[in-house]
């Protein structure tokens, strides 16, 4: 005791005489300065506090978005819906980690037989001289760096080597049977000598920790850790299922698939879907940051509230019915000023049969594109005729994972000029997917000062 006494009496002294605060309480200093950094293509939305819900009649006479003074705090917003070709590079990072595990696992079975195959799919191999103490740890106690639940066991997959995709091309028959029997489609399913990516099979698996759960209760930890598996491809038969007696087949062939509607919003994403991309999204950044020293991981990418959303789509304009300020959808020239259904049956009088490029019309002063038409939006928040009247007026968002009615916003193509209004509500169910309801994510700005002072 005596021991533990002096060694402890020494490491004071020792902090004491070494330190250049001079005994005084300073805090706890970081080796290096942060600074919020706006990630790319966003827009950030300083926060503050405005008048929610409806401020003219409810000619829907919904009575579910009565008028009040809420406070929502900053945050990022993406200028655009996300669009085809920024969803696809989700799918192609599902599509070619399932191929490479499966090339990597079939390579590790043949070879522990004497057989090998596929080494320039196999895992890499862990130079375990190079790693830290607490790498070595866990690689030796777990068998990987933490991943546990990962498909790989926790190994690296071979990122350097191409996917080759021409059947005429693979490099082998034990190549081909990996991806025959792995990702494509039977091929009692195959039709004109075509082999195509069987898109069921292409899931995402994620863990989330349901934080406000937990906070609420004595429980474990991993009592609120909850695995999601997720089909990211999207639903691109939303075009036929949508309409009946309408010819949208081309719709449905191309909309995702050709790189003409690149630039144009996904839809056809269930709320589902669009969590996990958002999940994967951070993932993305936070596996480029982890890569570099004295990184700081960015905080979650996720889903507006639907606070949150109405005020940005506002853009910091009080009592304004649509984003661009006034109660008309004409501009003084007579020139549309969102993309929906004017008159009925005219769907193309605004310049559109249906969506348009992300990034069409004015933004609005937030610079945000399409907050009204193109397509509705999905919130993170659950739907309740009476969450307004319920719900915190700091930071309102209702959140019920029992509820599978999830809020939208910003009315789309096919609506009337009601559903364009920023205070309008609507609502789908979270595990369906239509041809006129995209998404954009949010991210948390720290701090409260968006001046930084």
């Amino acid at each position: 005791m005596k021991k533990i006494s002096l060694y402890i009496l020494l490491a004071f002294f020792a902090y004491s005489c070494g330190s250049s605060d001079q005994g005084e309480l300073v805090g706890v200093r970081q080796n290096s300065k942060w600074h919020s950094k706006k990630p790319f293509g966003m827009s950030l939305i300083p926060g503050g506090s405005f008048t929610m819900g409806k401020q003219s009649e409810d000619i829907a006479g919904s009575l579910n978005a009565p008028s009040r003074t809420v406070t929502v705090r900053p945050f990022y917003m993406d200028e655009t819906e996300i669009t085809n070709s920024e969803y696809k590079e989700f799918v192609f990072w599902v599509r070619d980690s399932i191929i490479r595990t499966e090339l990597a696992l079939f390579s590790d079975l043949m070879s522990s037989d004497g057989n090998i195959v596929l080494e320039e799919y196999s895992f890499m191999n862990i130079d375990t001289s190079d790693m830290s103490p607490y790498q070595k740890y866990m690689m030796k106690t777990y068998g990987s760096l933490g991943d546990i639940n990962s498909p790989t066991q926790g190994k690296m997959l071979n990122w350097e080597e191409d996917i080759v995709w021409n059947v005429n091309d693979f490099p082998s028959e034990e190549y081909a049977e990996v991806m025959v029997e792995s990702i494509y489609v039977p091929i009692e399913d195959s039709f004109e000598g075509k082999r195509i990516i069987n898109t069921d099979k292409l899931k995402f698996k994620y863990f989330l920790l349901d934080s406000e759960a937990a906070a609420r209760s004595k429980g474990n930890r991993r009592d609120f850790i909850k695995e999601e598996v997720v089909p990211v491809y999207p639903d691109t038969t939303v075009w036929i299922r949508d309409f009946n007696y309408s010819y949208n087949d081309p719709m449905h062939q191309d909309y995702f698939y050709h790189q003409a509607y690149n630039d144009y919003p996904v839809v056809g994403i269930s709320w589902l879907q669009a969590r996990a991309f958002c999940r994967w999204r951070t993932k993305k950044k936070n596996n480029f940051l982890n890569s570099k020293k004295n990184a700081v991981n960015v905080p979650q990418f996720r889903l507006a509230t639907e606070a949150e959303w109405e005020f940005a789509a506002r853009g910091g304009l009080e009592n304004a019915t649509y984003p661009w300020g006034g109660p008309y959808t004409t501009s003084d020239r007579g020139c549309f000023l969102a993309n929906f259904k004017p008159t009925r049956g005219n769907y193309a009088v605004d310049g559109a049969l249906y969506t348009m490029e992300a990034k069409s019309f004015n933004p609005n002063d937030f610079g945000l594109y399409n907050m009204s038409g193109n397509v509705s939006e999905w919130t993170l928040t659950a739907y309740n005729e009476n969450s307004y009247n319920i719900a915190s007026t700091m930071n309102p968002n209702i959140e019920d994972p029992k509820n599978k009615r999830k809020v939208i916003r910003g009315g789309s193509w096919k609506d009337v000029a009601y559903f364009l209004e920023v205070s309008t509500r609507d609502f789908e169910y979270s595990d369906s997917a239509r041809s006129y309801i995209g998404f954009r994510t949010v991210q948390d700005f720290l701090g409260t000062n968006i001046n930084g002072k």
